[in-house]
C-alpha cells in the first residue's frame, strides 16, 4: 500500500487548522546538545559580556547541490537575487510560494562552483530538494536531516559539525587557536583559519551582535575542534552554550525562526502537496496560540510581513514573482519586538500556586513556545492588530520578549494587549494543560531589541539586509 501524502491526509482531516492546532507531535526538542552546561542565564550573559561556543550540529538539516544548474535551480526559487554570489559567499535563502508567502529560510553558502549547501529548518529543505528532482534542472542533491530527537541507544552522525564562536571576546579567542590574526573578510563571507593544525572553514558572522565566525568540518573531527576552542576559550570567559539558551539568542537578535510553510492551499501547491508525506514537518506540525481562524492562509506571511523586503528583487523569475509584484508597493505589517509586562508575567506565574484557582498557560522559561508555529493575537481595544510569533525569556534584558508583527500604523512604544492562551480550555496539544486565556500588556520594541545587535547588526541580515 502507496504511503499517503500530505495533500491525502488534508482532505481526510477536513480542516487544516484544527488538524495543526491539535496536533499530538508534543514538544520540541534541541536534539543531542545538553540543555545546559552551566545555566541558562550564565549561558545567554556569556554571548553579551564574553563568548559563547553554540553547537549547530544537530538541530537543521542540510542540503548539498551540486551540478551545473544550481545557481540557477537557487534563483528560480528564491526572491533573492544571484547575480552577484560568488564562491566564498552565503547569505540568508528566502523561497516563497507562487501566492508570495514564506516557506521559510536557510542559509545558503556558495561553496565551490557549481556546489551549494543550504542550512536550515526542514520546511525549505523539503522544498528545494523537491524542485531538484521534479524540476529538470541538472543538479544532484546530498541530504542531511537533522539528528533525531530522541536517538535512545543509537548512535548519531552527521555529514559536518557546525559550531558558531560569538561575543566580545570571541575574536581574541579565534586569534588564539589560529596562532595569528584572523584574515579580514566581509560579513557572510567565507574563509580559512587554522585549528589545531587543521584548515577549518569558517564563515563571518554576528549572531550574538558582536563579531564572531560559524565554522564547520567532517563530523568525525567534531570533538576535537570543540575542546581546542573551548580550552583556548577558558582564560577569556567562554562558555558552552545548551540548547535552553540558544533557542532565545534570536530574541536579542531579531529574527523569527518558524513561520508557517505556505504550502497547504493553491492548486499550483498541490504536486508539492502529493510529494511530502503525510507523517513530516508540515503533516505533523503543530499551531499554538490563541489566534484561531478556519483559513490556514491567515497564519501565512509575506517576505515584507518578516522584513525580508530588501531581499526581494524582481531582476530575475523565480516563483511567486507575479504575487509579490502585486503587492511590492504596498503597505505592509512590520516586524518588532513586544515587550511583555512583568506584573502580568508574574500574574500567569502565581496562577499555579493558588489551589482551587483556574491557571493561565504556563509560560516557559526561558523558551515560551509550545507548538511548532505560534500565533498569539495582539489587540488594540477590539481589534487585532498584529500576531506575537516567537517568544522567550532574556536574562541580559530582564524580561520577557517575542517577535511579531503589527499593522502599519503601530508604532514602537505603543502599548498593546496580547491575548495568552487557547480558546476553551486549551486544544487538544500535548503541550497544552486546562488552563483559562489572559491579557498581558505588551509594548512595542524595535527589533533587534538590544541595543548591541542593533548597532553591530545595522548593515546585516537581520536588520536592513540592504546587501541581499
Amino acid at each position: 500500500m502507496a504511503k499517503k501524502n500530505l495533500e491525502q491526509l488534508l482532505k481526510e482531516v477536513g480542516n487544516t487548522v484544527d488538524h495543526l492546532r491539535n496536533s499530538k507531535i508534543g514538544a520540541y526538542i534541541y536534539p543531542v546538545v545538553p540543555n545546559e552546561f552551566t545555566s541558562w542565564r550564565d549561558e545567554q550573559w556569556a554571548w553579551r559580556n564574553t563568548a559563547v561556543l553554540f553547537d549547530q550540529t544537530h538541530h537543521m538539516a542540510e542540503l548539498l547541490i551540486e551540478g551545473p544548474d544550481a545557481v540557477k535551480l537557487i534563483s528560480y526559487l528564491g526572491i533573492n537575487s544571484v547575480e552577484k554570489f560568488p564562491v566564498n559567499r552565503a547569505k540568508q535563502f528566502v523561497p516563497v510560494s507562487h501566492s508570495g508567502h514564506v516557506i521559510g529560510d536557510v542559509i545558503l553558502f556558495h561553496l565551490a562552483e557549481n556546489q551549494l549547501l543550504i542550512v536550515g529548518r526542514v520546511p525549505t529543505i523539503n522544498w528545494v530538494e523537491f524542485h531538484a528532482k521534479t524540476g529538470g534542472f541538472k543538479v544532484t542533491t546530498e541530504r542531511d536531516d537533522r539528528s533525531p530527537s530522541r536517538p535512545g541507544s543509537k548512535g548519531v552522525f552527521r555529514k559536518r559539525y557546525r559550531y558558531q564562536v560569538q561575543g566580545p571576546n570571541a575574536w581574541k579567542i579565534l586569534e588564539k587557536v589560529n596562532g595569528g590574526p584572523i584574515p579580514e573578510v566581509k560579513f557572510f563571507t567565507m574563509d580559512k583559519i587554522k585549528i589545531g593544525g587543521r584548515d577549518v572553514r569558517c564563515l563571518r558572522h554576528g549572531m550574538s551582535g558582536a563579531p564572531g565566525l560559524e565554522i564547520w568540518g567532517p563530523y568525525e573531527e567534531a570533538e576535537e575542534i570543540r575542546d581546542i576552542i573551548f580550552e583556548a576559550g577558558k582564560e577569556f570567559g567562554m562558555r558552552l552554550c545548551g540548547s535552553r539558551a540558544y533557542a532565545t539568542n534570536t530574541l536579542e537578535s531579531g529574527w523569527i525562526p518558524s513561520p508557517l510553510p505556505a504550502v497547504y492551499t493553491g492548486e499550483r501547491m498541490k504536486s508539492y502537496r502529493e510529494y511530502l508525506p503525510a507523517d513530516g514537518y508540515e503533516g505533523g506540525g503543530s499551531i499554538g496560540g490563541s489566534f484561531k481562524s478556519k483559513n490556514i492562509e491567515d497564519y501565512y506571511v509575506t517576505p515584507y510581513e518578516l522584513g525580508y523586503g530588501p531581499f526581494v528583487k524582481f531582476d530575475h523569475d523565480f516563483i511567486g514573482r507575479e504575487a509579490l509584484e502585486k503587492i511590492a508597493g504596498k503597505p505592509h505589517r512590520k516586524k518588532v519586538t513586544f515587550e511583555w509586562n512583568a506584573d502580568d508575567v508574574g500574574r500567569v506565574f502565581r496562577s499555579f500556586f493558588e489551589p482551587g484557582v483556574d491557571n493561565f498557560k504556563y509560560i516557559d522559561i526561558p523558551n515560551a513556545n509550545y507548538a511548532s508555529t505560534n500565533a498569539d493575537m495582539i489587540v488594540k481595544g477590539s481589534k487585532m492588530v498584529g500576531m506575537s510569533m516567537f517568544a522567550g525569556y532574556s536574562y541580559n534584558e530582564r524580561s520577557y520578549l517575542s517577535l511579531g508583527i503589527v499593522d502599519p500604523d503601530v508604532q514602537v512604544g505603543d502599548v498593546l494587549t496580547m491575548v495568552w492562551g487557547e480558546e476553551d480550555g486549551g486544544t487538544k496539544k500535548t503541550t497544552v494543560e486546562p488552563h483559562k486565556q489572559t491579557e498581558i500588556r505588551v509594548r512595542v520594541s524595535a527589533v533587534p531589541y538590544a541595543q548591541e545587535a542593533r548597532e553591530n547588526y545595522a548593515d546585516s541580515w537581520r536588520t536592513k539586509q540592504a546587501a541581499a
